[in-house]
C-alpha cells in the first residue's frame, strides 16, 4: 500500500545500503568498532536503544520542523505473529533494526525476519525464521533483537536463546536459559538483548511471577553461559542483610530486569534498572530495603560482578519497577564534568548518577502529581521520609497502605511516570525526552502469606486486595538535565507505552496505543504532525536513510493485526517509512494477513519443531 505520507512504519525491516549486494550477501558485520560508534552511523539503527548509551538521538536532519508535516507513507507489508494473541494482541513493544538498507526483525512469537527495503516503492522478504516456540503456556511477548558480527540474536518467549545467520536466516545455536523454580514459578525474557565484547547481555523479567530477577552473559558465538548475576542476593551474599524476614521471601523476591540495559565501553560496565520486590504491595512480608531492587546496577561485562548500585525506593509497596532505559551521557554540574546515567524514575523524579560509581548527583520531580514522599534528600538521593533505623517505611502514612489499612491514594500511578518505555536524549541541547503515564492509583493494604518458612507465596491464603488508577492520561516530558528541571509536557489522551526518539531536526517521535504517530517541537513539544495508523502502536518510531532521503518506521501491534509501515515525506497520509519531501520510500507493514503470519501452521500442536529459514 503506497500513500502520500512519510513515517516509516515497519515491524521487520533491515537496512543494507552499499555494504550489500543484490544476492543478499553481506561485506560488512556489525562488530564491536561499529556499536561503538553506532552515532556516526546515522544511515543505520543498530541497536534497539539507539546506541550503547540508551540515547535513542539520531543526527538526520533531512526532516525538521519545517517539512515534516509532509511525511506520507511510502509502502507497507505485512508480518505475522497474531495467533493466539488474546484480547489485547501481542505484547510485541518492538521496532525494526537496519542495517545498510535491511531490516531485521521479530513478532511477539519469536519468529524472525529480514526485509530487503533498498527497492523505494515496496519491502521485500530475504528470509523469516520460525524458531518453533509452542503457544500454549507461553504468551507473545517481544521488545526486540541484537546484532552481533554475522548473527541476529533473540530471546524467545519460551525461555530460549537463539543466534540466526543474518544473511541466510539458518539457526546457528539454541540454548535454554530461562528455567522454572522450586515453587513452580517460570523465569521470562521480557528485555530485548544487548550484545558487547563477544558477549549477550539477557536478564529475567518475572519477577512479579514469584522468580529472582537475573541478568546473565552468554558467548555470542556458540551460546553458551558464562556468569549469572541475580538481583535478589541469596543469604550470606552482599544484600543478604536487607531481607529481614523469617520465610525465605529472597527465594521468589522479584526485581526482574524487563527493559534492555547499556553499556560504558570505557568502563567495560553494563548498566540495568531492577524491577520491585515480591510481594508487590506487602512490604511487612519483606522487612528490610530489599536490595537490590528498584535499583540501577552496573556489572563488569566480563565477570558479572558488581561495580556499583543505587536504590531508588528502598521497601517499595507502589510497584514503582525502575526497569527503565538508564541514557549515559556527559555533562557539566555546577561547574564540573561528569560522566552521568539519566533515568527518568516510575517514582515521579528524574535523577542524575554518576556512572562511575553511582553516586547521586541530583534529581527533581518531573510527574504532574506526587504525594508519595516529600521529595528527595539533596545528598543521598533517598527519600526524604526515609529512615534507615525502619524496617518497614513508612513514607508518607496517608499514601501507603500497610497490612490493615483501608484504601489510600497514591500518586504517580502505579505505572509511572515513565516504565519501560525507551526513553531518549539530545546530546546537543542537554534534553532528556520521556513517554508515559500520568495520574494516581489507589488501594487497600493486605497481608501475603507464605507456603512454610522455606519460602513460596500462599496465594491461597493470603488476603485480598482491591485497587483502582485516576486521572489516568499520557504525557511527553522534555526535561533540561543541565538545569534540572521541566522544560516543557505534552499530555495525551491515552497512556504512551511506546517511546521516544530525538533527532537533530529539532523533532522528537512518539506513538499512541490508538494509531497515532505523533511528531514534536524538540523544546516546546508543540505538536507538528501526526497520522493514525489505523491499529495500536506499542513500540517506538526508529529513523534511518537510504542514500539521500531520510524515512521514519514504526512497526504496529493490535487486536486484528501487528503491522509496520513506513512511509517517506510528501502529504499527510496513512503511515509508512518515512523521509523527507521527494519521492516515495518503503517499509514493513506487520498483520495477520500474509504470508509469513500464515504459513506458520496450527498453533494448537503439542509440540512445534523448528521450522528452518525460508527465502522468499
Amino acid at each position: 500500500m503506497k500513500l502520500h505520507l512519510s513515517t516509516a512504519l515497519a515491524t521487520l525491516s533491515a537496512a543494507a545500503l552499499a555494504a550489500v549486494t543484490l544476492s543478499g550477501q553481506y561485506s560488512m558485520t556489525v562488530n564491536q568498532d561499529r556499536l561503538i560508534n553506532a552515532q556516526n552511523e546515522p544511515q543505520n539503527w543498530l541497536m534497539m536503544n539507539g546506541d550503547y548509551a540508551s540515547t535513542r538521538y539520531s543526527k538526520l536532519t533531512q526532516i525538521n520542523r519545517e517539512n515534516v508535516k509532509n511525511l506520507r507513507l511510502v509502502w507497507a507489508m505485512a508480518l505475522g505473529g497474531m495467533q493466539d494473541v488474546g484480547q489485547n494482541g501481542p505484547e510485541a513493544e518492538v521496532h525494526p533494526l537496519v542495517d545498510n538498507g535491511v531490516f531485521y526483525t521479530s513478532d511477539g512469537w519469536g519468529t524472525l525476519y529480514k526485509i530487503d527495503a533498498r527497492n523505494p516503492n515496496k519491502g521485500e522478504f530475504a528470509w523469516v525464521t520460525d524458531p518453533g516456540v509452542k503457544h500454549q503456556g507461553n504468551k507473545p511477548q517481544t521488545r526486540g533483537i541484537a546484532l552481533w558480527e554475522d548473527l541476529v540474536i533473540a530471546n524467545l518467549p519460551d525461555g530460549r536463546v537463539i543466534g540466526v545467520n543474518r544473511n541466510t536466516g539458518e539457526i546457528v545455536w539454541d540454548k535454554m536459559v530461562a528455567t522454572t523454580n522450586e515453587f513452580g514459578s517460570r523465569e521470562r525474557f521480557n528485555a530485548a538483548p544487548i550484545a558487547a565484547d563477544g558477549k549477550v547481555i539477557v536478564a529475567n523479567g518475572a519477577g512479579d511471577a514469584k522468580t529472582r530477577g537475573w541478568i546473565a552473559a552468554l558467548d555470542a558465538r556458540s551460546g553458551r553461559e558464562l556468569w549469572r548475576w541475580y538481583v535478589v542476593p541469596k543469604p550470606g551474599e552482599p544484600g543478604s542483610e536487607t531481607w529481614k524476614d523469617d520465610h525465605n521471601a529472597w527465594k521468589t523476591g522479584g526485581g526482574g530486569l524487563w527493559q534492555t540495559g547499556s553499556y560504558d565501553p570505557a568502563t567495560k560496565l553494563t548498566i540495568w534498572g531492577t524491577g520491585n520486590p515480591v510481594p508487590i504491595y506487602d512490604p511487612q512480608a519483606r522487612p528490610g530495603d530489599n536490595l537490590y531492587t528498584n535499583s540501577v546496577v552496573a556489572l563488569n561485562i566480563d565477570t558479572g560482578k558488581l561495580a556499583w548500585h543505587f536504590q531508588y525506593t528502598p521497601n517499595d509497596s507502589w510497584d514503582f519497577d525502575e526497569v527503565g532505559v538508564h541514557m549515559l551521557y556527559d555533562t557539566t554540574i555546577n561547574g564540573r564534568p561528569r560522566k552521568i546515567v539519566g533515568h527518568f524514575a516510575r517514582n515521579g523524579f528524574y535523577y542524575s548518577l554518576d556512572r562511575t560509581n553511582g553516586e547521586f548527583l541530583r534529581g527533581g520531580q518531573y510527574v504532574n502529581d506526587l504525594n508519595w514522599t516529600k521529595g528527595l534528600n539533596t545528598k543521598t538521593g533517598k527519600p526524604l521520609d526515609y529512615d534507615p533505623k525502619l524496617d518497614v517505611q513508612i513514607y508518607n502514612p496517608a499514601a501507603r497502605a500497610l497490612r490493615g489499612d483501608p484504601t489510600k491514594r497514591t500518586c504517580p500511578t502505579w505505572h509511572g511516570g515513565v516504565a519501560h518505555q525507551p526513553t531518549a536524549y539530545n546530546p546537543v541541547k542537554n534534553i532528556a525526552y520521556g513517554v508515559g503515564i500520568e495520574g494516581c492509583s489507589s488501594g487497600n493494604g493486605a497481608a501475603v502469606a507464605y507456603l512454610s518458612a522455606e519460602g513460596g507465596i500462599d496465594e491461597k491464603k493470603s488476603e485480598k486486595r482491591t485497587y483502582s488508577s485516576d486521572l489516568y492520561y499520557g504525557s511527553i516530558t522534555a526535561y533540561d538535565t543541565a538545569n534540572n528541571k521541566i522544560l516543557a509536557k505534552a499530555v495525551t489522551d491515552i497512556e504512551i507505552r511506546s517511546g521516544a526518539t530525538a533527532t537533530a531536526g529539532g523533532i522528537v517521535f512518539t506513538a499512541l496505543q490508538d494509531g497515532w504517530v505523533i511528531a514534536y517541537n524538540d523544546e516546546t513539544l508543540e505538536e507538528l504532525w501526526r497520522f493514525n495508523v489505523g491499529t495500536p502502536l506499542k513500540g517506538a518510531p526508529v529513523t534511518y536513510s537510504i542514500g539521500p532521503k531520510q524515512y521514519l518506521a514504526v512497526q504496529q501491534v493490535g487486536q486484528v493485526g501487528q503491522s509496520g509501515r513506513s512511509g517517506r515525506s510528501g502529504r499527510s497520509g496513512r503511515s509508512g517509512r518515512s523521509g523527507r519531501s521527494g519521492r516515495s520510500g518503503r517499509s514493513g507493514r506487520s498483520g495477520r494477513s500474509g504470508r509469513s503470519a500464515e504459513d506458520r501452521g496450527s498453533t494448537n500442536k503439542p509440540a512445534r519443531p523448528a521450522r528452518p529459514a525460508r527465502p522468499i
